[in-house]
Formats: C-alpha cells, sequence, structure tokens
C-alpha cells in the first residue's frame, strides 16, 4: 500500500472573521494525481497557499512525508521537495528556454552560476529530457518572449520538473489554453507521474476528464464529496453546490 506523502489535519483558517477554510482533513498518496474540484469561493487557492506556506492557517496541521510542516516559509517547503506551479506563467522572457531549465536545474542556485557552470552529460541529458517531456526540444535556442501563451506555461511546467519535486502542484495549469494545447498538457501531466505526486486544482471539465483519477470536492471551505470523477457528477450534494452556483451566475 502506497505511503501517504501528503497529510492535513483540520486545517483551518480566518480571515478577519471570515473562515476559509474550516476543519479540513486531506491524504495524498505517493504516486498518485488528485484533482480538486469546487465552485468559486471553495477555498482551493485558500489550500494550496497553506500547503506551501503562503498562507499560515489558523489552527490544524500540514504533513509532508510524514513531517509537520505547519508555519514553514515557502522557500524551506519547496527545498523539502515541494513544488508549485500558478495560474499565469512566471518565466525569465529574456533568456532562451533552454537557459531558462538550466537556471531551474535543481542545486543551481545562482543564475549567473548555473548559465556558465560546465553541464555534465548527465546535466545535459537530464535537461534535453525535460525540453522533450514539455514539447519544447525543438524550441530550446529560442527566446522564451516570443513562444505561445501555452508553450509559455509549458515552460514553466519544465522549470518545475528542472527543481525535481517529490509533490507537483498544479494550480489552473491549462488557464489561456487552447484546446490542442489543454489536451497535450493532459498528457503531459500523466508521463509526469510514476516517482512524483501530482496535486491539480482546475476548472475546465474536459481537462478533469482526461487526467483524473480521483477528484476532492470543496465547498466553501470544507470537505465536501471524494471518489471516481463519475461518482462525484453523480452526487446529488455535489449537483446541488454547483446548480446553485450556475444560477448566481447567470
Amino acid at each position: 500500500m502506497a505511503e501517504t506523502i501528503l497529510e492535513t489535519k483540520e486545517l483551518t483558517v480566518d480571515f478577519n472573521g471570515f473562515k476559509a477554510m474550516t476543519d479540513l482533513d486531506f491524504s495524498l498518496k505517493k504516486g498518485e494525481l488528485r484533482v480538486i474540484l469546487g465552485p468559486n469561493g471553495a477555498g482551493k487557492t485558500t489550500f494550496m497557499d497553506l500547503i506551501t506556506g503562503k498562507t499560515k492557517p489558523t489552527k490544524g496541521s500540514v504533513f509532508f512525508k510524514g513531517e509537520d510542516i505547519t508555519g514553514k516559509h515557502p522557500h524551506e517547503i519547496a527545498l523539502l521537495g515541494v513544488g508549485r506551479k500558478f495560474q499565469g506563467p512566471n518565466i525569465f522572457d529574456n533568456m532562451t528556454v533552454l537557459e531558462n531549465i538550466e537556471v531551474s536545474v535543481k542545486g543551481s542556485n545562482k543564475i549567473i552560476q548555473s548559465l556558465f557552470h560546465r553541464k555534465s552529460k548527465e546535466d545535459k541529458e537530464a535537461i534535453d529530457n525535460i525540453l522533450t517531456q514539455i514539447g519544447l526540444i525543438d524550441k530550446k535556442q529560442y527566446p522564451a518572449n516570443i513562444l505561445s501563451h501555452g508553450e509559455k506555461q509549458w515552460l514553466e511546467i519544465g522549470m518545475l520538473l528542472a527543481l525535481d519535486p517529490e509533490l507537483i502542484i498544479l494550480d489552473e495549469p491549462t488557464t489561456g489554453m487552447t484546446a490542442d494545447e489543454t489536451y497535450k498538457t493532459g498528457e503531459m501531466v500523466q508521463q509526469m507521474l510514476g516517482d512524483r505526486t501530482i496535486l491539480v486544482v482546475e476548472h475546465d471539465m474536459e481537462f478533469v476528464r482526461q487526467i483524473a483519477k480521483t477528484v476532492t470536492v470543496l465547498h466553501q471551505g470544507r470537505f465536501l464529496a471524494e471518489g471516481s470523477l463519475n461518482e462525484i457528477e453523480n452526487n446529488p450534494r455535489v449537483q446541488e453546490v454547483y446548480l446553485k452556483e450556475e444560477n448566481m451566475d447567470a
């Protein structure tokens, strides 16, 4: 049985009287791909912020590989093996695609040093493998600023892979992508599994159908439901929440 890599217990955060998260118990197994769903205001981003240390909980705990990481700074959590990609691409526009990956390689903590130190054969092979995985091997000498929006998103995923995290958190990775780019991203995410564990926050249901194994649904900062996508889509409580949300948006 796979070990638990991420766990939260009674995770709660109170923003001046507004509870954005309330007593959330959650667990994720090593090697698992989990999708987090929920309507607007469900607490999805807050949950990601709590895991990665951007937000401190009012109550409760976060455990990564059995270690209590509650209250640790984001850079400390990142060093433990947790990597996060935010919605918009965050890359170095004035560098080439290759240089963006090079400065992100695990252990390259100084940009100038990472660009000019001699790469070993293993380094070069690892970098080319990442570029192939994100579909940009043929564009590695291109300036990053001429890539399409989707390609920039992929480049940031590649930069995340270069850090070699054990847990990868993707916050709406298909935002702004074409249908074709979204599908390719789904293939990419599935190929990233193996030794890695992936947590995806997403609202594009076609993308979710492509990648989802197990889905967790949040609502108003609380656990609502969990199961396969088919189970979630046929869950009366989930249907009620999303129907109310659609009526509010109409």
